[in-house]
């Protein structure tokens, strides 16, 4: 009898991963807000920001259930008509390969023109650019600042690593952080679009828009969460 790992190694599409939810709403941020968007949320997180909003997504708690990449495709393909995904945790990419199965998987599915993966920037980004080779597959890094508590975890070598189409998000939470962020972007160019979310908390948006002014910030883009907007901030599956 063959085992879990040897039929997983001959059909991609019988790899199980952790999962926390699919649905279906509209992308909240980034270059794509606004658009309609399925998300598939895989369980599962290597850092532990002081602000996650989805710590459902990551132990102690366990995931709710698993589900082999071929059904996840057939519920996105069935279930679903958005032409959009975001693959998102979590920490999507945590699974190595068997994220990047998926993450082909998505890509392949015809109507679909865009797989957005949201990441955290603790994860090398090299493996995955050189494995899943569609145009299709993008990748959204949400670089971590000192107020997150795991700007110590932060790989800078992926700043070289993105393209045009990447988008790399810093969320900012206090004056230290978007001086932080701006001396990051400094130190390592990229050709992906930076993007400035404001903690409206400590940091009104109307302060950062400020800021970015005042520091001729021509190039970042100022990124508010419609999802936040729309509904209460807590609410999953929107």
């Amino acid at each position: 009898m063959k085992t879990d790992n040897e039929r997983e190694s001959r059909d991609p599409m019988s790899i199980r991963l952790p999962m926390v939810e699919i649905f279906e709403t509209v992308e909240g941020e980034g270059t794509r807000a606004g658009f309609p968007t399925v998300f598939v949320r895989l369980f599962g997180c290597n850092l532990r920001c002081v602000w996650c909003d989805t710590k459902y997504s990551y132990p102690p708690a366990e995931a709710e259930f698993t589900m082999q990449i071929g059904d996840i495709v057939r519920q996105v393909e069935e279930q679903y008509r958005s032409e959009h995904i975001c693959l998102t945790g979590g920490e999507p990419l945590l699974y190595g390969e068997r994220s990047a199965s998926l993450l082909k998987a998505l890509c392949a599915i015809d109507r679909v023109k865009d797989v957005h993966v949201e990441t955290n920037g603790a994860i090398d980004l090299k493996p995955f650019l050189s494995e899943v080779e569609s145009e299709k597959a993008r990748y959204i890094m949400d670089y971590k600042l000192p107020d997150s508590g795991e700007n110590e975890a932060m790989l800078h070598g992926n700043f070289a690593l993105l393209r045009a189409r990447d988008e790399v998000k810093f969320v900012i939470a206090s004056d230290r952080d978007f001086d932080a962020a701006v001396e990051t972007l400094r130190a390592y160019p990229t050709a992906a679009l930076p993007l400035f979310s404001p903690v409206w908390e400590t940091m009104p948006p109307a302060r950062l828009v400020e800021k970015m002014l005042a520091g001729g910030l021509s190039g970042v883009k100022l990124n508010m969460q419609l999802h936040k907007i729309i509904w209460d901030p807590a609410k999953r599956g929107v």
